[in-house]
């Protein structure tokens, strides 16, 4: 799938990413969260955690992510699992490939109910990969962890920070994925944010580039392709769906039948491991805290994500795009480079 179903995402996201904890053994060059390796005195208590897992079930949250840092940095974490299955939140984990990563680790996830594992793979050799991730072994230990997934027949999610380290290797990639079984593939666009760095983004021509190989490989792979932060992919789909027609009215068909786009603060609700509500991991201004107001209030009513969710406020070219509202530009990376996250996708080689 390439569009999102249509949603209100006025009323609740698609999607739920908690941070549970910061703590991470790995130093990846791109890490949003410039994780540590000690967890921080002030993260949710189980009981906050478990308060929150009941406000994403009232809520009705489709997906519900445990991110990081390192989830297994928690010695709690397979009765957090174990209670969103108990209050039917379908539920990802995306662990980081270090030690703690066990196949034993792997068997207790699935048996708590957990729903899919989502691993990190940034690169086709350990070289890439472990330079990525700043730990020798994670290629490996990722590797093993996919397999590991299938023997526990738990689902397997690969991720992919595309940066100007792995750019040349990207056809290489897709090929290792397809010898792998795994059911979906999220390429992340990078935000320079955390660790990320403004000299590792690509151009925008570099990100229509990378989209014609996704596009390419979505043809010919078992697995579904989405992208992260590079919400200008829809438009490009819209794009090669028409040209495909071979009519001069597609394009204005296919943007009046697409559901509206995801993106941040409009479908993705960030909660950091202190509570605090972003529109995403890579958006870093705080709506509220979990600790003093309900979740569902700071999404619903919060003036910065209604600002996000109205289209009528995005700036120069994005404000003046037909697909803005299946697209809307990558509002995290606007604020990176900009201070503002209603500012135009800087990233985005279309002119309206």
């Amino acid at each position: 799938m390439y569009l999102f179903k249509s949603r209100d995402f006025g009323v609740r996201p698609l999607l739920a990413i908690w941070e549970v904890t910061r703590a991470c053994d790995l130093q990846c060059v791109h890490c949003r969260a410039s994780a540590q390796p000690k967890r921080h005195a002030l993260e949710l208590s189980t009981a906050e955690a478990l308060n929150l897992i009941d406000q994403v079930a009232c809520m009705r949250v489709p997906l519900f992510v445990l991110t990081g840092g390192d989830p297994l940095k928690r010695p709690d974490l397979q009765t957090i699992v174990q209670y969103a299955c108990h209050r039917s939140v379908r539920t990802s984990l995306t662990p980081s490939a270090t030690p703690l990563l066990t196949r034993e680790a792997v068997f207790q996830l699935k048996e708590s109910g957990l729903m899919r594992l989502a691993l990190s793979l940034d690169g086709s050799s350990a070289e890439l990969q472990d330079g990525f991730r700043g730990v020798a072994g994670s290629w490996q230990r990722t590797l093993d962890a996919v397999k590991w997934c299938n023997e526990a027949k738990l689902p397997v999610q690969v991720n992919t920070t595309v940066t100007r380290h792995n750019l040349p290797d990207l056809d290489n990639l897709v090929e290792l994925l397809t010898s792998l079984k795994v059911v979906l593939w999220s390429v992340f666009f990078l935000v320079p944010t955390g660790r990320g760095q403004i000299s590792d983004l690509l151009s925008p021509q570099e990100h229509e580039a990378v989209f014609a190989k996704l596009y390419a490989a979505s043809k010919r792979v078992r697995f579904h392709v989405k992208t992260t932060e590079g919400q200008h992919y829809r438009r490009y789909v819209i794009e090669r769906r028409a040209q495909a027609a071979q009519s001069n009215s597609a394009i204005a068909d296919l943007i009046a039948h697409a559901p509206s786009g995801a993106n941040d603060g409009k479908g993705f609700v960030f909660i950091s491991h202190t509570g605090e509500v972003y529109p995403s991991g890579f958006l870093p201004i705080s709506a509220g805290n979990i600790l003093r107001e309900p979740l569902a209030d700071i999404y619903q009513n919060s003036p910065l994500f209604l600002s996000l969710r109205d289209s009528s406020q995005l700036k120069g070219k994005c404000g003046c795009c037909e697909f803005r509202n299946v697209c809307g530009g990558s509002r995290a990376r606007a604020f990176a480079l900009t201070g503002d996250p209603l500012a135009e996708e800087s990233c985005c080689a279309y002119i309206p």
